[in-house]
């Protein structure tokens, strides 16, 4: 089945999983979209089966540190993710067995962006401390640091070969992994958003365009080679601050966002028109929405856990 507008247009809650009673505060697909894993400030992750029934598999706790950020590694049987009390360390956790294998120690405040490599062991954390640390799964020391002017976002491109780091809620700027220690290889100035701060940066599947979530009411696309600005989506309700997750289809050819009022808001890529809004009933704002990436499903959270699927066949 190919995404066009009117299989896009289609999508309605296929299934409502209710076993947060706080907020989800992040999902991650596992790299073959098997299982969705989720975070909430209650502090549970919760495994879900996209494969065969569709439904939770195990709850898991991290009652002292809570858990936020939460990424499947490229394994897909680990996860790592932050604190949001206690502390500032990243864990990396089995979940086979349910066991920390590693705890990532060095951010002294709140760590905001969390970015696992697609390719191997390496990953970028971001922090209130106004620095961007690298890490190696396989060692507790940081593997490289950058000192920034202002709140860092960050995120691998789909090669894992370059990774962007968006800064003070103005600045790209874009660093070889292998050499990032030189600097960056190009940098982005973009016009300043007034009212918002970025909260996430993600690459599109074909490392072309970078999407920039904020705390606001707008979502941009920008070029990823020349950063020039692409589309500016807005029409989603955002009146709180809320870090409310965007993202890209599979095929890169639509965006889709969370809301304050508990819809789905969907844009086409190359217009940057309005492709449709899905109401899924959220009784809260609807504030992370994935598109699984290799199943024709999209997973939208508040407290509660929604699968959706197209009811039409293109």
């Amino acid at each position: 089945m190919k995404l066009v507008d009117n299989v896009v247009k289609s999508f309605r809650v296929a299934k409502v999983f209710r076993e947060n009673n706080e907020k989800i505060n992040s999902v991650d697909f596992s790299p073959g979209g098997e299982s969705l894993i989720s975070a909430s400030d209650d502090d549970s992750i919760v495994i879900y089966d996209c494969f065969q029934e569709g439904k939770p598999k195990r709850t898991l706790y991290s009652k002292k540190y809570g858990v936020d950020h939460i990424n499947y590694t490229h394994a897909g049987n680990t996860v790592i993710y932050a604190s949001n009390k206690v502390d500032d360390a990243i864990r990396y956790q089995s979940l086979h067995d349910n066991k920390y294998l590693r705890y990532f120690t060095g951010h002294s405040k709140k760590v905001v962006t969390l970015s696992m490599s697609p390719v191997d062991d390496s990953f970028l954390s971001g922090s209130l401390d106004k620095t961007i640390r690298l890490w190696d799964l396989r060692s507790p020391n940081c593997q490289g640091l950058m000192h920034l002017p202002g709140r860092p976002v960050a995120s691998f491109d789909p090669e894992g070969l370059i990774f962007a780091a968006g800064i003070n809620s103005e600045m790209i700027k874009l660093y070889d992994l292998r050499s990032f220690d030189k600097g960056p290889f190009t940098t982005f100035c973009l016009t300043p958003d007034k009212d918002c701060d970025w909260t996430k940066l993600k690459f599109s599947s074909d490392g072309k365009m970078i999407l920039i979530s904020t705390n606001g009411s707008t979502l941009r696309l920008i070029d990823a080679f020349h950063g020039e600005p692409l589309q500016t989506f807005m029409g989603h309700t955002n009146t709180k601050g809320l870090n409310i997750e965007a993202s890209f289809s599979p095929d890169g050819q639509y965006i889709l966002s969370g809301s304050q009022d508990g819809q789905i808001h969907i844009w086409s890529t190359e217009d940057g028109s309005k492709t449709a809004v899905l109401d899924g009933k959220h009784p809260g704002p609807l504030q992370c929405v994935q598109f699984n990436p290799k199943y024709m499903m999209i997973a939208s959270t508040c407290s509660n856990m929604a699968f959706w699927l197209p009811t039409v066949e293109e």
